[in-house]
């Protein structure tokens, strides 16, 4: 990707060239006694260092006048005019001109990386099509309402997250996700604000305003990611603050105690001065917040955003994940897999009329009995809008054995507890749906065989159904694992992280899906605030400097994903209280990301790491060295622009 200069830059570029053209002017009289007058080459090098000198000279200026007299600056304007003073002319110039040019490509670096990741988060829509009356009317995104019905264009960038009412497509989600393969959308899909349509027309009717969307979240999230700094970037920000002052007096000192003791007073001036241009930090005050922030921009164009360099530094010491199960392991989209009746029920509905038609010819005895289980069920949760009573009435809607409004069923004396079940009277029949706590606790036997000799329900969840008083069957609900999820759990064995899962789950299907994922530790049937008590504890069994994250989805889990030490929530089908109390989301909901995020981390700090010991270490050797009138004002720019561009080309490898 290739940057542009602004037009600051270039006329920044222009002072830069004139000022290295009247340099060599003023070298030129000087080598070749053009000038006889001295007075007359102290003034060429003077306007040659007032041009090419002019940013830094003004920063200088002005940081004193605001009271932030210390930084590189100040140094490099007190050193090259004390340079001047002893007639190192031609040094004081040349210092001033290579570092400007040193701070120019400096520039530039940080210019190009916050462009790459500008490139990256380039996603904020400029206009939304919305349907009024009879009429089409381009607006802006902020002006379209919820329940609004927009037009999205070929080739268009999708303005707000949106159901798609009519029309097919292909979207890009690369932006938002970093999927590279196109997602065919159709009546029903949802749309994710941020991405692009490709190729059909698509008429979407908005989900949500332009503030609380998908993409004013991520713009958001990384906007507001440099606030919160890491402890490295802290170190340095409190390191530069007393680092300055600590050089300055040891440059002042170093001028005038051997001076007065060898009576060479413009030897060691020389040296204090090639010390203070040796001192400036820039190096570290630069590189290192860029690195973190390389860091943030290349976890994004993976479709992970990361709130905080903090947070980017924490996940490299990571040594226990917690997750939560559906949603985050499994999809959480439950479907009925097994309908079990129980001989008594067979019984009850052949003496009883059925509150089903007569079976149809072909319709087996087998189907007929699961089918009227599943009826009685249904209408017992039509009235629940739990995820597990809407997979029941769905595949009772795809059975045929549901019918909402139906004049020959009645529903009455309805109660629900939540987390329970529910109880009701259908067509005279007293029904009790829900878990087998729910039904022992309402008084209904739990003896019945079942038709079929399978109480494996470590495979789903298991509803249980009972009619007037008798348990009537099972209803097996299964939730289907993520296909990345096994790769997760051996991802961070191989990294010897340790894995927990926490579900409100029961006990034995907790522990057929630990077992078949390999984790090495579940807690099962907990509440919300179960969790809470169970991460506070894994806390205080880690070690200060390691650090707990939580992986979870769903609003309950909010509490949890704020108190774990690392917060990660699914993005896609998280909510939003767990997204807003997260320090990470992934915004494909696939938990393996979690690799790939905490492979940046500890790549990010190992490059922070690398810059902080190769720049200090340098700039020591190089201090020492100056002292001792081993290395003079050329080398003390090196020390200081070519250590800081090392390092900054270093810190960009973050972003790949």
């Amino acid at each position: 990707m290739k940057t542009k200069l602004s037009k600051k830059m270039k006329r920044r570029l222009y002072r830069i060239g004139l000022g290295a053209f009247l340099f060599v002017l003023a070298l030129a009289a000087q080598k070749l006694s053009l000038i006889k007058d001295q007075n007359g080459l102290v003034i060429m090098f003077l306007i040659a260092y007032l041009v090419a000198g002019h940013d830094v000279i003004r920063k200088a200026g002005r940081n004193i006048v605001r009271g932030q007299v210390m930084d590189e600056n100040f140094l490099m304007v007190v050193a090259s005019l004390g340079a001047f003073l002893i007639s190192e002319m031609s040094e004081a110039v040349g210092v001033m001109l290579f570092y400007e040019i040193g701070e120019f490509f400096q520039d530039y670096a940080v210019n190009h990386s916050r462009r790459s990741i500008a490139a990256l988060m380039d996603i904020r829509p400029d206009q939304a099509n919305v349907r009024r009356g009879q009429e089409i009317l381009t607006v802006s995104p902020e002006e379209v309402n919820v329940d609004e019905i927009i037009v999205i264009k070929p080739g268009e960038r999708i303005p707000l997250d949106a159901v798609v009412t009519n029309g097919n497509s292909y979207v890009d989600t690369m932006a938002v996700t970093g999927e590279p393969v196109p997602r065919a959308v159709c009546e029903g899909e949802p749309l994710i604000s941020g991405c692009i349509n490709k190729n059909g027309v698509l008429e979407a009717r908005v989900t949500r305003a332009y503030a609380d969307s998908t993409v004013a979240r991520i713009l958001d999230l990384v906007e507001n990611a440099a606030q919160r700094k890491a402890q490295s970037e802290a170190f340095i920000t409190r390191f530069a603050r007393y680092y300055t002052p600590i050089v300055v007096i040891t440059a002042v000192l170093l001028a005038l105690i051997p001076s007065l003791i060898t009576g060479e007073p413009s030897v060691w001036i020389y040296r204090a001065l090639s010390f203070l241009v040796i001192s400036c930090p820039c190096a570290l005050v630069i590189s290192v917040p860029l690195s973190f922030f390389g860091g943030i921009g290349g976890a994004s164009s993976k479709g992970i955003l990361i709130k905080g360099s903090n947070y980017l530094e924490a996940l490299a010491g990571a040594d226990t994940v917690v997750f939560d199960k559906t949603g985050t392991l499994t999809k959480g989209v439950f479907e009925v897999s097994k309908i079990l009746p129980t001989k008594a029920f067979l019984s009850l509905r052949r003496e009883e009329e059925t509150i089903l038609p007569k079976k149809q010819t072909g319709h087996s005895d087998d189907a007929q009995d699961e089918d009227e289980l599943l009826c009685l069920a249904a209408y017992a949760e039509s009235y629940s809008t739990h995820p597990i009573a809407s997979s029941i009435i769905k595949t009772a809607k795809e059975r045929g054995v549901f019918q909402e409004g139906n004049p020959n069923i009645t529903v009455s004396d309805i109660r629900e507890t939540a987390g329970k079940g529910v109880s009701c009277v259908i067509n005279n029949m007293r029904i009790v749906c829900g878990n087998e706590r729910f039904l022992r606790e309402s008084g209904i036997p739990m003896e019945e065989e079942l038709v079929e000799d399978n109480n494996d329900f470590s495979q789903g969840t298991a509803v249980y159904l009972a009619v007037d008083n008798i348990k009537a069957g099972v209803i097996l609900i299964a939730d289907e694992i993520k296909t990345d999820a096994e790769a997760c759990i051996a991802g961070l064995k191989a990294e010897q992280i340790r894995s927990v899962m926490l579900t409100g789950d029961h006990q034995e299907i907790a522990d057929a899906v630990a077992k078949k994922l390999g984790i090495d530790t579940v807690y099962a049937e907990l509440l919300p605030g179960d969790k809470v008590d169970i991460v506070e504890k894994l806390i205080k069994e880690e070690a200060p400097e390691r650090t707990l994250v939580f992986m979870g989805d769903g609003i309950n889990d909010a509490p949890v994903l704020a108190r774990a030490d690392i917060g990660v929530a699914m993005g896609g089908v998280g909510s939003d209280a767990a997204i807003e109390a997260a320090d990470i989301v992934l915004m494909t909901d696939e938990p393996a990301k979690l690799l790939t995020a905490a492979r940046i981390a500890r790549k990010t700090l190992r490059i922070v790491r690398e810059n902080i010991i190769f720049a200090i270490g340098v700039k020591l050797l190089i201090l020492i060295l100056a002292a001792f009138g081993i290395a003079n004002m050329w080398g003390a720019v090196f020390a200081d622009v070519g250590v800081a561009m090392i390092a900054i080309l270093n810190a960009m490898r973050a972003m790949k």
